[in-house]
């Protein structure tokens, strides 16, 4: 479906510019469907998807199958919050702790999560098991990285964007607190 003659890719832009937080610079490309490794913009021309929305398609845009599992998942439950048991997750680590030889698995939905359990898990085993007195354990990050947007991993970023991008959000919510 393209867009209409009011709606360019100018017009989307616009409100994204006006509306949205200013947390990406994103390339000046409107998206509006994808399949398998291509993508189209509003004006229907054709791309390779070299990006994949950051490894999350890798499988490719509306995959039939998953397209298929996930909407009869979603159609008998579309979400368990982690305070509760469902008849999938058991079954899912079963099957990857045994495909990885691993003991354990832990889901994550996003990188940033997996950072912070990732340093969750160490600060845990320093002091419980490695013995670092208490308060006195560092966290060591590699420059050149991006590791996600929540306030601790951001301040890992070696981006000053990112910080620069951190330090307003704060400030946005802070105003809209007020304000309420």
């Amino acid at each position: 479906m393209s867009a209409t003659v009011a709606q360019t890719a100018g017009y989307f832009i616009e409100l994204e510019e006006e509306y949205g937080a200013h947390n990406y610079h994103p390339l000046p490309v409107v998206l509006s469907k994808g399949y398998g490794v291509y993508v189209w913009d509003t004006d229907g021309k054709k791309y390779f998807d070299f990006l994949s929305g950051y490894s999350a398609v890798n499988q490719g845009h509306c995959h039939p199958k998953i397209v298929d599992a996930f909407t009869t998942q979603a159609r008998q439950l579309t979400l368990t919050s982690r305070a509760f048991h469902n008849d999938k997750l058991g079954e899912f680590e079963k099957y990857i702790t045994s495909l990885l030889g691993y003991d354990k698995v832990l889901p994550m939905n996003t990188g940033v999560e997996a950072v912070e359990t990732a340093i969750k898990l160490c600060r845990k085993w320093a002091y419980e098991i490695k013995g670092i007195p208490q308060n006195e354990a560092q966290i060591v990050v590699c420059n050149n990285n991006f590791h996600g947007r929540t306030t601790t991993v951001v301040s890992f970023s070696s981006d000053p964007e990112a910080k620069k991008i951190l330090d307003l959000l704060a400030a946005a919510l802070l105003i809209f607190h007020i304000m309420m």
